[in-house]
């Protein structure tokens, strides 16, 4: 699933910590309490702690054991420090999110109610820390998790290039050959030069050199005749 996810299962004492997906070597990369979220234009929640893994960034509300979101790198397509008081009255970290959804069934904001059905339509957040300082820092810790989590390369692409490799080799062959062909097909494929084109320039180069031979008899002749007299 892609986009935002609610969280409701912790582990560890007091207001916990989000599970962690050890065997396939996600780490715990950040830690930062007191900080609040933002989804869409819908109000702050109230202040939590945020956990940044190798794989995702996870909220958990410190007040309600039962609330939390996350959201994978994979599907977070921008991520930005914020600092205009127009945009957000607090400096934040404004991030993007794919959510897979076509854009007219997404929204930035949802009315207040179901929390888990509105998630997959929310397309922003903001994370805003209590010390404004810190969000340099939460900027650069996701860059660093962003380039441990590329996008992946679908199956298709890497089947198109293996063709495409295998028609620049047919091609290739095809050039060292192309003499042989010209000579066995008088039809030529499209990019080549049409075969009556050729005829007629060969018929056109012919007359030229008959005129030019016959040219060169009169010389000879009036040369010729030119010996006998004295």
């Amino acid at each position: 699933m892609s986009g935002l996810k609610f969280v409701a299962e912790r582990t560890g004492d007091g207001a916990g910590q989000p599970f962690l997906d050890t065997d396939n070597g996600e780490e715990l990369m950040h830690v930062q309490p007191g900080t609040a979220i933002v989804l869409g234009s819908r109000p702050p929640e109230s202040p939590g702690t945020l956990y940044i893994t190798s794989k995702q960034v996870v909220w958990l509300s410190d007040t309600d054991r039962g609330k939390g979101y996350a959201v994978d790198f994979l599907s977070v397509s921008l991520h930005a420090v914020s600092r205009d008081p127009e945009a957000y009255r607090d400096p934040c970290l404004y991030a993007q999110i794919d959510n897979g959804v076509e854009d007219d069934e997404s929204e930035g904001s949802c009315d207040e109610g179901d929390v888990s059905s509105d998630l997959s339509r929310i397309t922003e957040l903001r994370l805003v820390p209590s010390d404004p300082s810190q969000v340099d820092t939460l900027f650069q810790i996701f860059c660093d998790c962003a380039e441990l989590n590329p996008e992946p390369i679908e199956e298709e692409e890497e089947e198109h290039n293996w063709i495409f490799s295998a028609d620049q080799l047919e091609n290739q062959e095809a050039e060292e050959d192309s003499e042989w062909l010209i000579s066995q097909n008088s039809t030529h494929p499209i990019g080549h030069s049409n075969g009556d084109h050729d005829l007629a320039h060969n018929v056109l180069q012919l007359q030229i050199n008959d005129q030019r031979f016959e040219d060169a008899e009169e010389m000879d002749s009036d040369s010729k005749n030119g010996h006998h007299h004295p």
